[in-house]
């Protein structure tokens, strides 16, 4: 078995998920501590950095012999839950697949970078340069791990090896959490005119942002990520059958696109409310930003991205290909580098069923990726 493949069902019989998203889960602690031993044993420098209280991310860095650029290998070690799966930690090989829990997204490009880091060791080094092997904790809920990466650790360029079907991905998608609360006027449910109904007053706001929607997706799309959009996510209200609703809860989703400026989704449902109220003034709403995350874009003739295609086409089957650049429309960690100041694109193997009940990675695909990563290394942290 190749070595990288051993390592990726290593991986996958390690529970990792995510206890933001899972209360009393398993989270990253085991993992890192695999993944250190793993980089150690390849002799790399191992570092473990607290995220936050048993959320370690865990840092692997190859010198070269001589001064050169740097290149960092960032990808993520938590998972999402496994509710519905049969043996969600059990790495069944079938038909060049391999199954299980975090397969695809993403212990393949986990895996991947590591060994990357081990075939350049065996071979003789770097001869420049520096090589930053990053596995980063909470990228599935709030990227806790990316964020305090950034914090003590810098590079001249970066892959985040998430899943994209071994194409260059030089873009994604960020989004906007925004919450609304509608305030009506509780009464018992015969006397309408004492009473105000949150949830029809938060009807008008739906409204307003299904024709919001529209527009989004009537502007002309970004070439690579298409248009941005929004949708509701969660929505609550109302006490009992027989009374007027005081209150109703909507919280929604805006996805951003390379270009928008922060905060758009949060000023745009600010201003619906603003017009409902001057319309109504008995229209009573407030709204909140919960969370947000910067869409992300490197240019497409950026040396980093010359350099990986022409990685990519010494170590595929078929050299003469050109490999294709795409974008993602999920959010990722190349968001946190970006901003950090630090160049970075997607590089990642095949797979499918992405947070679904049957999840797998391509073997083969994962062997190309680090061959790829590899060969980026070399060419990359040379700089003559």
């Amino acid at each position: 078995m190749d070595p990288v493949i051993d390592l990726l069902k290593a991986l996958v019989r390690i529970d990792s998920v995510n206890p933001s998203l899972v209360p009393g889960a398993a989270g990253e602690a085991a993992i890192a501590r695999a993944l250190a031993e793993r980089m150690r044993g390849i002799g790399l420098e191992v570092h473990v950095q607290e995220a936050a209280e048993g959320r370690p991310n865990v840092v692997g860095v190859l010198e070269g012999r001589e001064p050169g650029r740097s290149l960092m290998l960032c990808g993520h070690i938590d998972t999402v839950g496994v509710a519905g799966m049969a043996r969600p930690f059990d790495p069944v090989e079938r038909d060049g697949r391999v199954y299980g829990r975090g397969s695809q997204d993403m212990k393949g490009g986990v895996a991947a970078m590591v060994d990357a880091a081990r075939l350049i060791h065996d071979s003789g080094g770097l001869d420049e340069g520096r090589l930053v092997i990053a596995c980063v904790a909470d990228e599935e809920h709030s990227s806790i791990g990316a964020d305090a990466l950034v914090t003590q650790w810098y590079a001249d360029g970066a892959v985040v090896t998430e899943p994209t079907d071994l194409a260059i991905a030089v873009a994604h998608k960020g989004f906007e959490w925004v919450e609304v609360e509608t305030e009506g006027r509780a009464a018992h449910g015969s006397r309408p005119r004492e009473g105000r109904d949150a949830i029809r007053l938060m009807g008008r706001v739906l409204t307003a942002l299904d024709a919001l929607d529209h527009q989004l997706q009537s502007r002309p799309p970004h070439p690579l990520l298409g248009t941005a959009s929004l949708h509701a996510s969660l929505i609550d209200g109302g006490r009992e059958l027989s009374s007027y609703p005081d209150r109703c809860h909507l919280q929604m989703e805006r996805r951003t696109v390379p270009g928008e400026s922060p905060g758009r989704g949060a000023r745009e449902v600010a201003d619906i409310l603003a017009r409902l109220s001057a319309a109504d003034p008995e229209f009573r709403a407030a709204s909140r930003q919960l969370f947000a995350r910067s869409p992300y874009e490197i240019a497409a003739d950026h040396p980093l991205v010359a350099t990986m295609k022409l990685a990519v086409a010494a170590a595929s089957s078929a050299p003469s290909l050109s490999p294709s650049v795409s974008g993602m429309s999920f959010w990722t960690d190349a968001s946190v580098l970006g901003d950090a100041g630090i160049p970075s694109l997607l590089f990642g193997p095949t797979g499918a069923g992405l947070h679904g009940v049957e999840e797998w990675v391509e073997a083969q695909s994962v062997i190309t990726c680090r061959n790829a990563l590899a060969e980026l290394a070399r060419r990359w942290c040379c700089t003559r």
